[in-house]
C-alpha cells in the first residue's frame, strides 16, 4: 500500500503514459455526468448557472480525491458484502457499499430523467417552461452535482486503482480531468440552449445511463428475482444503443427539416 504514496519513481515515461489514459478514461466516463450537471444547472435562476456548474464541479474534484484515498485504504471494505438477503425463491441479495453506491446512483439517475421528460412533455409554452416549474436553490443544485458526481466517480476511481499504485498520478488525473470537465459543462449547456431538439435526445441517453447502473448496481449486490441473477448491461450493448440513438436523432432531424421545407414550398405555391 506504501507504494501508492511514494515519490520514488513518480516521473517515468510509464507513469506518463498511464496518466495520459487516465485523463481519456475519466473524460469518456465523465460524458453522461457533463448531461446531467447541464440539466441539473437548469434548474436554478440563469445568471447563477455557470457558477452552479463551475462550484459544482470544484467541489466534486476535491471530494473525488478524498474518496480516492478512502477507498484505496478501504477497498475491500467497499466490496465485502455487509448485508445478506434471503428469500427462497423470491429475492436474495448480497449486499456491499459498492452495489449500494451504484444501485442508488442508477435509480435517482432514471428517476430525473423520466421526470424531465415527463415534464418537458406536459408543458404548454416552451418559451416559459420554467416560470411554473419550482426553482432550486444554488446550494441544493451544487450539492446534487456533486453527490452524483462521487457516484458516476466511483468506477473509475477503481479502475485508475487497476491501472496504476501511484496515488498522484490518479489524483493528477482526476484534476486534470475535472478542469476538462469544467470546461466541457458550460460548452454542453450552451449547446443544448441553443439546440433545444437535443434535450430529448440528453434525456434519453440519461435513462440509459441510469438502466446501466441499475443492473450493474444489482449485479454487484447478486441480486436475484424469483431465481433470475440480473445481469449487468455489457459496456459493448451501451455503447451500441448510445450510437443507434444518435443517428436515430439525426436522421430524424435531416429529414423534419426536409418535411418542413417541403411544407413551405407547397405553402408558397
Amino acid at each position: 500500500m506504501e507504494e501508492m504514496f511514494t515519490l520514488e519513481g513518480l516521473f517515468t515515461v510509464g507513469n506518463l503514459f498511464t496518466l495520459l489514459m487516465l485523463i481519456f478514461l475519466q473524460a469518456v466516463l465523465g460524458f453522461d455526468n457533463l448531461l446531467y450537471i447541464s440539466i441539473e444547472s437548469k434548474r436554478v435562476a440563469e445568471e447563477s448557472r455557470q457558477y452552479v456548474r463551475r462550484v459544482g464541479i470544484g467541489l466534486a474534484i476535491l471530494l473525488r480525491i478524498v474518496l480516492l484515498f478512502v477507498v484505496i485504504q478501504a477497498i475491500d471494505m467497499f466490496q465485502e458484502p455487509f448485508a445478506h438477503i434471503h428469500l427462497e425463491g423470491i429475492f436474495s441479495a448480497e449486499l456491499s457499499i459498492h452495489a449500494l453506491i451504484v444501485l442508488g446512483g442508477g435509480g435517482f439517475i432514471l428517476w430525473t430523467a423520466v421526470k424531465e421528460i415527463m415534464h418537458m412533455l406536459s408543458i404548454d409554452d416552451l418559451h416559459h417552461e420554467d416560470s411554473g416549474k419550482p426553482m432550486r436553490s444554488v446550494g441544493s443544485a451544487i450539492g446534487m452535482i456533486v453527490v452524483m458526481n462521487l457516484v458516476f466517480s466511483f468506477d473509475s476511481i477503481l479502475s485508475a486503482i487497476a491501472l496504476t499504485k501511484v496515488f498522484l498520478v490518479m489524483a493528477t488525473a482526476i484534476i486534470f480531468s475535472g478542469v476538462l470537465m469544467m470546461v466541457m459543462a458550460d460548452k454542453v449547456a450552451t449547446f443544448l440552449e441553443r439546440n433545444r431538439m437535443y434535450e430529448v435526445l440528453g434525456l434519453f441517453i440519461l435513462f440509459l445511463v441510469g438502466i446501466m447502473l441499475v443492473s450493474e448496481g444489482g449485479h454487484l449486490g447478486e441480486i436475484a428475482l424469483a431465481g433470475h441473477h440480473v445481469e449487468p448491461m455489457a459496456k459493448s450493448t451501451f455503447y451500441f444503443s448510445l450510437i443507434i440513438l444518435v443517428v436515430v436523432d439525426l436522421a430524424q432531424s435531416r429529414y423534419q427539416k426536409k418535411l418542413d421545407l417541403e411544407r413551405k414550398r407547397a405553402s408558397g405555391a
